[in-house]
């Protein structure tokens, strides 16, 4: 089961991660498309590359099929847009 709900249109999806979330549900993974994630609104959550510090989400954030990454939780809710490639 997936850590956030999300509404798919071809290759826009709207995705909202709860702050209520498990910080445990929010792992490590990749993707098999290349995609842009876009934040929706002013937010302390991050997003982290394998073997990278954590950046904040001040503009969108390009991430290369089969690239690691995750979000680290922060206050209230995420609103994200990801456009795939």
């Amino acid at each position: 089961m997936n850590p956030y709900k999300e509404v798919t249109i071809e290759n826009l999806s709207y995705r909202i991660f709860s702050a209520s979330i498990n910080e445990m549900e929010l792992i490590w993974h990749r993707d098999a498309e290349d995609r842009t994630v876009e934040v929706l609104h002013p937010t302390d959550w991050q997003f982290q590359f394998d073997n990278e510090l954590p950046i904040g989400f001040e503009k969108p954030i390009f991430i290369r099929k089969e690239q690691i990454h995750r979000v680290i939780k922060g206050t209230g809710d995420l609103h994200i847009l990801i456009q795939k490639s």
